[in-house]
Parts: C-alpha cells; structure tokens; sequence
C-alpha cells in the first residue's frame, strides 16, 4: 500500500526532526534526494528508494539508510552513531562489484542519512521464503551462490585493513534483477576492522552467528560458520534463527533436502563445527571445496541414463487400511434441509455426526477434511464421501481449527495440550503442554508451529519435535490465533491488546490497547493489520508502527475474525450483521443483516461469501452487493467457520454434524 502523507500528522518539509515518523512520498533531503517510497523498516530507522535531483536528465535512483537518535540516552545514542558512522566509513573504503557503494553521509536533526547504490533484486530470504512446498534451490545453484560468497569474504578478510563482516545471512545478500545470478553483499552495520585476539561486543544474529561470537571474539572463522548456516538455511529451507543455537548436527542437510550430494554436505558441516579451529581456515579454502562439490555434481549430471547414483534415503512405502467408523456416524444425508430464501434448496452432499457439539471449524488436506469436537476427538473424513479415515482422542474438548502442515495436522485442546499427529493416519507424533486450555488456533510458518492458551502465553514451537523455542507473557488468556507476516507475530488477547512479536525471540515489538478483549484473529492487508475487539470496533494499524490508521464502529462485539480479498474486509459481529469495509479506508461498501449474532468467520470465493450464524443458520451472499443467495438451517448455533473445497462449503454446526453444503 502506497504511504499516505494524511496519516503522518507531524510532518513538515521543512522539519527534519520529525521524532519516529516515517518520511512520506516526495519529501527532499538535502534539497537533493526526493523520498519516492520506503523499502523497509528496522529497529533504528527505514530505508528508503530515492532520487538523486542532481542528475537531471537521468533517473538515478539511491537507497538511503536512516537512524533516528531520538534515545533520551547518551550512551545509546553514542553507540549507535558510532555503529552508522563505522559502516558508512567501512563501506567508504571499499570497492568490489559485490559490495554495495556509498555515496553520502549525512545529518539532518535528530536523524542521520547514508547514501547508498540502490540494488534492483531480492534478498535470498526472499527467494527461499517464496518457494513451493516441497521445492528446493537446485543444489549446483547454491554452490555457484557459496563460491561467491566465499570471494567477498576473502576480498574482506585478506584487504588492507581486514574486516570481519559478522552479520552474513540471508537477507543482507541480494540477488541482482539482471539475469546474471550475481550477488551483492549489504548492510554493513556491525562489520568490524581484524585484529588477532582482539575482543568486541556480542554482536550478530542468531542462528548465523557462531558459539565464539557470543564471547565477543570476531574472526575470519565466524564468517565462515554464518556462510555454513546461510547455505544450510537457502538448500534445505530451514530457517536457523527459529531453531535451538548450534543445533545444525541434529539437521543434517539431507535429512531436510533428500537431493543434497554428500560433498555439499560436507563442506557445509565442516562450516558449522562448533570448534572454530575445526573449520575451513579461510574463505578461500572453503571456495575451493565447494568448487570440488560442483565439479562432482556436474560430472554426476553428465553420467549416462541408467548410471547408478548415491541415494540417500531408501524407505519401503507402508500400506495403509482405514479404519472403521465409529457408531453413530453416518456418512451421506437424504434429508432434504429447511428451505427460507425463496426458490433456495440446499440439500447436503453429506452429513457426519460426532458424539457432542462442533464449535471448531474444518481444515483441507490431502484430500481429508479434519475437524475436532467437544467428544474429545480430531477425525479425519473424506473430503469427497464423508467417510470415516481415522480419529484421535485427547482428554478435553477441541475448539481450535485443526492446521494441515506437511504430513501431519496440529491442533490444540482443552486438555492444555497441542497435538502433532499424521495426517494419513491419526498416529500421535508430539504433544506440546501448556499450563491452561487451547482455543487459539495453531499458525505454522518458517518450520514452527505458533499458538496461544488460557495460560496467557503465546507459544512458539518446532513444528517437527513440539519443542518450544520461546514463550512470551501476555495479560490474558490467548484464543485469537497468530499471524506471521515481515517475521513479526501478530496476535490479539483477552486482555484487550494487540501483540506485535519478534518472531525470532518473542520479544515484543509493540502492542495496541483496545477498551474490551480481542478474540479476533488478525488479518494482514499490504501494511495494515486488520482485527476486531470486543469493544465494538474494527481496527486497521499500522503492522510497524502500531499507528491506528482507521476504525469502524459497530453496535455489538466482534469476534468473528476478518478475511481480505481483493480490497475488501468481511467480518461478522454479535450484532447481527455481516460487514463489507473497503480495507484501505474502513468505509463501509455494504452490511447484511443476519437476524443472529455472527461469530463464525466468513470464507469467500470468486462470486460468494458464506458463514454461521448464532440462530443455526449457514448463509451465503454475493459479494458484489451482500445480497442473500441462499442459507441452510442445522439444529443449533455455528461458531465453526467455513472451509471450501471443489465447490463444495465445509462448516460444523453444535447438533453434532459436520456438513458438506454445494457452494
């Protein structure tokens, strides 16, 4: 979403000491560079995408780095001038085509200003993020990437005044958008001048930075441990700072990515000793090994059809028989459903009844429909039949919506646990306690699994183990489930606030008060953060700043969770009402009129939007003008949010019955 200069109450052209407001489109610094958009945020400062004015028939285009020193302490506000000085003057003194240019050093205010060469690209974390499931970079590709890497550290390490660079990772390294595979090395914040035995700060990023680094001492040999742990995290796509420290033994590349050659593991594992003589002595020296890794590689690709090659993984497949369904499921409906709309006639495509209410709402995968219910069970159905596959029982009832990830489902309960389970067969892989019920909901991105509980925690754990990698102390129980987006957690409490996390450690980044609590799951629009409050408000925010961008009224609580296409925010509310918002300005398009308190979260397809009602009822509009195109009547209120699938509207409903509806 483009900025909007009207929302940036406090700035001036004329004011360069503007506090922690952003700079807005077309603000000037210098009387030389004009802002045209930001391209990020960090702890100190944005950066911004700008142009040089000086250059008047040509449209050169510069970064600009910001720190903004308004700190009322001294010494913080020192060393962090000190750090923005130290790498404007290291980047000052070097010239390599893979090392970002500076151009300018400045200061305006409270704020000072780094000019730098602009890199039209992404990052690597960028480009592995955005990979299919189960995709992976093609391993001569990583090497080819690794040899690089390895030249501009060498250039680093072996340069007049040598320099350690202690920050290699993923999104400092830029892949350039001309089709040349070329990489290009930024920010270098925390770089520092070589001197052997010398002592520094702990600086650095977790999971990149080796054991010694935490010591203070910076080396050539801690470059080469962070190249270790960014080609460990671009081939398998496991993302390290989401993972226990040093625990790169217990993931062994190939155990992550079957395609990975033994060489290129090796090289990558002798990166990554935890003993920092063990590894490669330097930069070149590790080149060298991976250039032999790629050679292998391409002499392996150029073996005749029907060579044998090493596998590393030979597993028998393992046949499977369902089980039977349990007593008093039944698996297609011949009942034709109450008709209330006129000329509308809903009849399902199948019915399976649980033994007590379903307030939890359904998940696809693999063809399987999961859902839990207050008889203390997760079954798994055919998506298609609504046959019994499998079911699993916990010792409390399960509200949460089930979450399909790889081949296993979790799902939290009442019984103050999270479940890990496979999704072909119900078998129980982990179980993560907590200290109060799950109704939150299971959230899983960057190979961890995010969750909160009555306990007042919201929980972060490893989606392959259950092991919990930080916990962090809200004011209240947690139902509303997180969303991950930027490697921020957003996520809502009953303590009436909105919690922003930092993904890597669960440290706060903000949190929004509202005047009631939020069991709302946050949605996430462009920059905004979408969510509704038992306050009887929708809000829009700011997902950096917290800054209340807009928020809409209505005559009840929301609790009912918001879903966003195209432009346009759907939720529902206790009052009654199913509201449309334009999601950029919170402007009502339509609201319909349900008779019935809304809580169930609509689910929208290309024509048609459809969700429970507290009087029994499953509705379906048009999303155009939010008129009424059918609803089906079940035999009690359904909190359960749809799910669709192949045309057909999945939802639960408390008579105990999981429906499969034709959309």
């Amino acid at each position: 979403m483009a900025l909007d200069t009207q929302h940036l109450e406090n700035f001036n052209s004329g004011d360069p000491d503007m506090g922690d407001q952003i700079l807005p489109q077309g603000a000037i610094l210098q009387n030389r560079y004009e802002i045209l958009k930001i391209l990020g945020l960090g702890g100190m400062g944005s950066v911004y995408l700008a142009r040089d004015l000086n250059f008047t028939r040509a449209k050169r285009l510069c970064a600009i780095k910001e720190m903004v020193s308004n700190t009322p302490d001294p010494n913080v506000r020192k060393m962090s001038l000190n750090n923005f000085e130290r790498e404007a003057n290291t980047l000052a003194g070097l010239n390599h085509p893979a090392i970002v240019k500076i151009y300018d050093y400045f200061t305006e205010g409270a704020r000072t200003y780094l000019v730098m060469e602009y890199i039209e690209g992404r990052d690597l974390e960028n480009i592995v993020a955005n990979l299919p499931d189960g995709e992976f970079l093609p391993e001569a590709r990583v090497l080819k990437w690794g040899i690089q890497l390895c030249d501009i550290l060498a250039f680093l390490h072996n340069s007049e005044s040598p320099i350690v660079y202690r920050d290699l990772k993923p999104p400092n390294i830029i892949l350039r958008a001309n089709q040349s595979d070329q990489l290009v090395l930024i920010d270098f914040g925390i770089a520092k001048a070589f001197q052997e035995g010398q002592k520094g700060t702990m600086m650095g990023t977790e999971g990149y930075s080796p054991p010694e680094q935490y010591r203070g001492i910076a080396s050539p040999q801690g470059d080469v441990y962070a190249l270790g742990a960014t080609l460990h995290h671009i081939i398998t796509k496991r993302d390290p700072k989401l993972e226990p420290p040093f625990t790169f033994h217990e993931a062994l590349p190939h155990h992550l990515n079957p395609n990975i050659s033994e060489p290129a593991e090796h090289v990558i594992m002798k990166a990554l000793n935890y003993d920092m003589q063990a590894r490669y002595s330097s930069a070149a020296e590790m080149k060298a090994e991976l250039q032999q890794a790629l050679d292998t590689l391409r002499r392996g690709s150029q073996l005749p059809s029907g060579a044998a090659k090493t596998q590393w993984i030979d597993r028998p497949t393992q046949a499977f028989t369902p089980a039977a369904p349990p007593p008093g499921s039944s698996r297609f409906s011949t009942a034709a459903t109450t008709v209330v709309s006129e000329g509308s006639g809903i009849i399902p495509i199948w019915e399976f009844t649980c033994e007590d209410e379903i307030r939890s709402s359904p998940s696809l995968g693999n063809g399987l429909l999961y859902i839990g219910a207050y008889d203390n069970n997760l079954y798994a159905l055919d998506a298609k039949t609504g046959d019994f596959v499998w079911k699993y029982a916990t010792d409390g009832g399960i509200a949460s919506t089930p979450c399909f990830y790889k081949d296993r489902v979790i799902f939290g309960s009442e019984d103050r646990l999270v479940y890990a389970v496979t999704s072909h067969r119900g078998k129980i892989l982990w179980t993560c306690p907590t200290e109060g019920r799950v109704r939150s909901s299971v959230r899983v991105d960057f190979e961890h699994a995010f969750f909160g509980s009555d306990d007042g925690r919201v929980y972060a754990a490893n989606a392959q183990s259950g092991r919990v990698v930080w916990r962090f102390e809200a004011g209240g129980p947690v139902r509303s489930t997180p969303v991950i987006d930027a490697e921020i957690v957003y996520v809502g409490c009953e303590d009436g606030h909105l919690y922003a996390l930092d993904i890597q450690s669960g440290k706060m980044k903000w949190k929004f008060r509202t005047n009631r609590g939020i069991t709302s799951s946050p949605a996430i629009y462009d920059d905004l953060v979408l969510f509704g409050s038992g306050d009887w408000t929708f809000y829009a925010l700011n997902k950096t700043s917290s800054w209340s961008i807009w928020r809409t009224r209505t005559n009840q609580a929301i609790i009912s969770s918001p879903c966003v296409v195209d432009d346009t925010v759907y939720f529902g509310s206790v009052d009654g009402h199913l509201y449309a918002l334009n999601a950029q300005s919170g402007k009502v398009n339509w609201k319909y009129k349900a008779g019935a308190h809304i809580i169930s979260r609509p689910a929208v397809s290309a024509e048609a939007i459809y969700f429970g009602t507290n009087d029994g009822f499953v509705i379906s509009l048009s999303r155009k003008h939010g008129k009424e195109r059918w609803r089906f009547k079940t035999g009690g209120p359904v909190p359960s949010s749809p799910v669709l699938g192949d045309d057909i509207v999945y939802i639960g409903s408390t008579d105990n019955k999981l429906y499969a509806l034709p959309a």
